[in-house]
């Protein structure tokens, strides 16, 4: 059988964490900041976990993990 690729779009945008969750960067942060909130920017701060159920196809895009 042939070797999966990695979809090069979840390698660039995920990591997962020591427990196997996935971590992503949170979305709404690049342009348009000042119609924003100053507590919408704060709160978006830094990443994010996925949901199990987001997670699962992320995990199928990734067939053997991300680094």
């Amino acid at each position: 059988m042939p070797k999966l690729k990695t979809k090069s779009g979840v390698k660039k945008r995920f990591k997962l964490t020591a427990t196997g969750k996935v971590k992503h960067g949170v979305a709404g942060k690049r342009h348009r900041l000042i119609s924003h909130s100053g507590k919408y920017i704060r709160q978006n701060r830094g990443t994010d976990v996925l949901s199990d159920s987001d997670a699962g196809h992320i995990r199928q895009w990734a067939p053997y993990g991300l680094k």
